[in-house]
């Protein structure tokens, strides 16, 4: 019997077919040596083997170790080790992921207004929402301001009071807790002079005298659990007082051994064009900037392609932001008209970089009704909230969308195509119409498309119903449409 004499050499002597057919298991003989050693093995005349198994407690555990030495040179070169080896050489590398904050991982929702945005009126009205905003899917709450600050009155200017209209400091702090509990981010708005006309850092005076006074404020906050804070004009406290702005980019940016996560410094700017914006987005060291580049009454598509392509080229997308109105501007739905909400809320949620949204508007709010619901309510909502949650929720699951590549595909004076690409991952094709008539969008060859491609969200469900197929070589939209597409990685 060739098994008792393991020095005979037949082993070395089989074919590949046979090598290949060779358990991978630790232990070689000993293994089987083992199996013996438990007294129940019976060798039948056609070669099976009947095992009868011992006593449960004289079973002992027989860990798998891999190939040893002798092994693997009996195996290497087989065929089927070869076939193994070539899997793993010709098998396409996975992409790694890029270096991402929390903020980076969903839509964040403003609530400028709180009296509005509740019936309640206060903090604890926000609390109790909380259990709406993660149904929606935001990542991170941007709270405020709410802190005691008179008009135009920088000595009048407490930051770290609040204001007695908006609740209490328990009532904050309850909130927070309710937030995390729920995985959303509270970022707190700091503006000073927010309720004035004289710039959101009063004069010139001004600025020096603030800005130290908010350096003692950012530290009361942050140990109040804040994940990180907005601040309006930065541009006006980062030139006229740049150590000072060094000193609350450090307590914001820099972690703590209490609080070694993240945590996140937002500016905003009221300028527009893309240049201004790229160029105050790495002169102010800010982690995201909030701008004007949207502007909503402008439709040239053509203008928009460019600013998007410019701070997407100048800027690794974890900085970029993008919004549409907020708590000066006011509502989307009162800037661009309730037929285009949707389509601009697609454009948000579907751009390379971190999308903010004004409270009401995921429900259509306009800014001269004063609804008797309440925000996130589906009474006031055009669309069913499943699809407002789905919406928001693809732009925080979906890796082509959350840090996919930006590539446009076509672009006229009022039409917009461009794709969201990573990895292996679904490709996505974000397609945009703001012409009063139909347009046909034709789509650039280079980037190697299918010729089909299903609906995953349009603005006209009629025309474009979910999970539906469209051609892309003759991609068409209706007057004020847009749609989401996909497809897969085919490699």
């Amino acid at each position: 019997d060739s098994r008792d004499s393991p020095g005979n050499g037949d082993e070395a002597d089989l074919d590949q077919e046979e090598q290949e057919k060779l358990p991978m298991t630790g232990g070689g003989d000993g293994a089987e040596d083992a199996v013996s050693a438990g007294g129940g093995e019976t060798v039948e005349e056609n070669g099976s083997v009947k095992l009868k198994m011992p006593e449960e407690a004289e079973v002992e555990e027989v860990k798998f170790t891999g190939l040893n030495k002798e092994e693997l040179l009996r195996v290497a070169g087989t065929p089927g080790w070869v076939r193994t080896r070539w899997a793993l050489l010709v098998a396409p590398r996975c992409r790694d992921l890029p270096d991402t904050a929390w903020w980076n991982g969903g839509p964040l929702y403003q609530i400028g207004n709180i009296q509005a945005f509740t019936d309640a009126g206060d903090l604890k009205g926000v609390e109790q929402k909380m259990g709406s905003l993660s149904q929606l899917k935001v990542r991170g709450l941007l709270l405020g301001p709410i802190h005691v600050a008179p008009p135009d009155e920088a000595m009048s200017l407490r930051f770290e009071e609040i204001s007695s209209e908006l609740g209490n400091l328990e009532q904050f702090r309850s909130l927070v807790q309710a937030a995390h509990k729920k995985g959303i981010s509270v970022v707190l708005d700091l503006t000073p002079n927010y309720r004035g006309s004289s710039g959101p850092w009063f004069s010139n005076i001004s600025v020096t005298n603030v800005a130290e006074r908010l350096k003692s404020a950012l530290v009361f906050w942050m140990n109040e659990g804040v994940d990180g804070v907005q601040l309006a004009g930065v541009e006006r406290v980062a030139s006229v007082v740049p150590s000072l702005w060094l000193d609350i980019r450090a307590i914001v940016q820099n972690g703590t051994e209490e609080r070694p996560d993240k945590r996140v410094l937002i500016g905003v700017t009221e300028r527009s064009a893309a240049e201004e914006v790229s160029a105050l987005l790495s002169s102010s060291g800010v982690d995201l900037l909030v701008s004007r580049v949207l502007r909503p009454g402008n439709t040239d598509a053509g203008e928009l392609a460019q600013s998007v392509q410019l701070l997407y080229s100048s800027h690794s997308q974890t900085q970029l932001a993008w919004n549409l109105g907020g708590r000066a501007e006011g509502h989307l739905a009162s800037l661009v008209g309730p037929a285009l909400v949707r389509l601009h809320t697609l454009l948000l949620l579907t751009l390379p970089g971190a999308p903010v949204v004004n409270y009401g508007d995921e429900i259509g709010l306009m800014d001269q009704v004063r609804t008797l619901c309440t925000m996130l309510s589906v009474v006031y909502c055009p669309h069913p909230q499943e699809e407002r949650a789905e919406r928001l929720e693809l732009r925080g699951k979906e890796r082509s969308l959350l840090y996919g590549d930006f590539l446009l595909l076509s672009n006229s004076s009022s039409s917009l195509a461009f794709q969201r690409v990573w990895d292996q991952s679904e490709r996505y094709i974000a397609a945009f119409n703001w012409a009063p008539e139909e347009a046909a969008l034709p789509l650039s060859r280079a980037a190697a498309l299918p010729q089909r491609a299903s609906v995953v969200l349009s603005t006209n469900a009629s025309a474009l119903p979910a999970d539906s197929s469209v051609d892309l070589t003759e991609l068409r939209l209706g007057p004020g449409q847009a749609a989401l597409l996909r497809f897969p990685y085919t490699g």
